[in-house]
């Protein structure tokens, strides 16, 4: 079992979170199937769902969604053909590591959800501390017979594979850009429709932001563990992929200088006080920087569709901008200067994916399957972007109008995938994403300059992922 698995029950332990009085699925020989065909249900069957969603909070809408439309329109489904299923939503609206630690601990006891809500970065972790099993085999080979894997670009389906095993559904993916705020760069005297083209310009900006009004935070570039994997997929590592350099290419990056120079931008803006290294220390310091950005006392961050379409979407969002679309603009993230970014590109960006998975000790693997295949239908997806239009993984879906329609999910669509970059699928992946917090944050927070920070960086990673596996100097 990995380390960051092992803190995370250690973790949830003490805070004593657990699903399992919740949730069903103790496990029986139907949800171990090793290879065979899981067969329905006689009789009454319950399924639950787990979500890090809560109606009037986090994620409210997915929360809504699944409780006004998908679960009572697929259970009606099912008394159509004469089966009587029951499907409960059990809601979360906390932290995303401390759902992740929710879901190892119950897992790991054998217990959980059916149906579970994944981000699918922590798959290889998960598989490989032996929470999860493939999805023929919890099932059988008629998943592979599902319509949905035509629709599903190979790339992000792939999110979901380890050694060719299928594990489960992917339910869409994202971009990472450069929200601002327009009416604060008017108030400065910069341009509305600003695309920086450099790290110097992005730089510049916020100097001159700073200096036309000392309230507002120029910058927020995540560089805090306390935000765990915020950090490195839409701080860090956008800025890395600017040095023309991946975070892992046949190897790991170590101290290298493309490194030290990632890391010396973030010395940067954080030494001359245009990003606040306070904000990056905080347990809540990701909220913070949300409300502080919907009030207008943050100018520039860098986010992915989550923050336009869940954090300052109007009568939706967590903090709501009524006139968010006169308000905020986005822009692509530049390299460190033109040409100098992976596969020399101009631009760069990080991409994620969110899923559902089932879980292994379900007494009901059939029934489980068929919703969570129901979830990822082009039906239920369309119905799902009417109310809230994002990229989903099914290619029918965003070509519908509610997706192709919307400017930031149709910019990043066109201008932000084609340049994109994905996490790594490795089971180290999340233990090297920590020692990379840790590296940023000691950086920011003064306890470590540049080179030192980078130096122990690498040592650290040695130890996981062996010296022999990490790019030097």
């Amino acid at each position: 079992m990995s380390n960051s698995i092992r803190h995370l029950l250690a973790v949830v332990s003490v805070v004593g979170m657990s699903l399992a009085a919740a949730c069903g699925g103790g496990g029986s020989e139907q949800g171990e199937q090793d290879g065979e065909q899981a067969a329905a249900t006689d009789g009454p069957v319950t399924i639950t769902i787990a979500e890090n969603a809560v109606r009037g909070g986090k994620n409210d809408y997915t929360a809504q969604w699944l409780i006004d439309y998908a679960i009572p329109t697929f259970t009606e489904q099912m008394a159509a053909d004469g089966r009587d299923v029951t499907v409960k939503l059990v809601e979360s609206g906390i932290d995303d590591e401390d759902y992740k630690s929710r879901l190892a601990l119950d897992l790991s006891a054998g217990e959980g959800a059916d149906v579970i809500g994944f981000d699918g970065f922590w798959l290889s972790e998960f598989v490989t501390a032996g929470y999860l099993k493939p999805l023929t085999e919890v099932v059988g080979p008629v998943i592979d017979d599902w319509e949905g894997w035509e629709q599903i670009p190979e790339a992000v389906a792939g999110s979901l594979v380890v050694d060719d095993q299928r594990y489960g559904i992917p339910v869409g993916t994202d971009g990472r850009v450069l929200f601002f705020r327009k009416d604060v760069f008017a108030d400065a005297g910069l341009p509305e429709d600003w695309q920086p083209t450099s790290w110097d310009e992005i730089i510049e900006a916020a100097r001159t932001i700073k200096e036309a009004d000392p309230d507002v935070t120029p910058l927020q570039i995540n560089a805090g563990t306390s935000m765990g994997e915020a950090t490195t997929l839409q701080g860090f590592v956008p800025i890395l992929l600017g040095t023309g350099a991946e975070l892992y290419d046949q190897a790991w990056l170590g101290d290298t200088p493309q490194m030290l120079e990632a890391v010396g931008f973030f010395q940067t803006i954080y030494d001359e006080g245009l990003a606040d290294p306070q904000l990056q220390l905080r347990a809540d310091g990701r909220d913070r920087s949300f409300q502080d950005f919907s009030t207008g006392r943050i100018a520039i961050l860098i986010e992915s569709d989550y923050l336009w379409r869940s954090v300052i979407n109007p009568g939706e969002g967590l903090f709501p901008i009524e006139n968010r679309d006169e308000v905020v603009g986005f822009t692509k993230i530049p390299a460190r200067e033109p040409g100098a970014g992976i596969r020399g590109q101009d631009f760069v960006s990080a991409s994620g994916g969110t899923a559902r998975v089932l879980n292994p000790n379900t007494d009901y693997p059939q029934e489980a399957w068929e919703f969570l295949s129901f979830l990822g239908s082009e039906e239920a997806l369309t119905e799902f972007v009417q109310g809230e239009p994002r990229i989903t993984a099914r290619e029918d879906v965003n070509a519908s109008e509610a997706v192709a329609s919307d400017p930031i999910l149709s910019f990043i669509a066109e201008e932000v995938l084609p340049i994109t970059w994905y996490r790594p699928g490795f089971e180290e992946y999340p233990q090297v994403s920590e020692a990379l917090q840790r590296m940023v944050e000691n950086v920011v927070a003064g306890r470590s300059d540049v080179p030192t920070a980078a130096a122990e960086y690498e040592a650290t990673i040695s130890g996981i992922v062996g010296a022999e596996n990490v790019i030097q100097e």
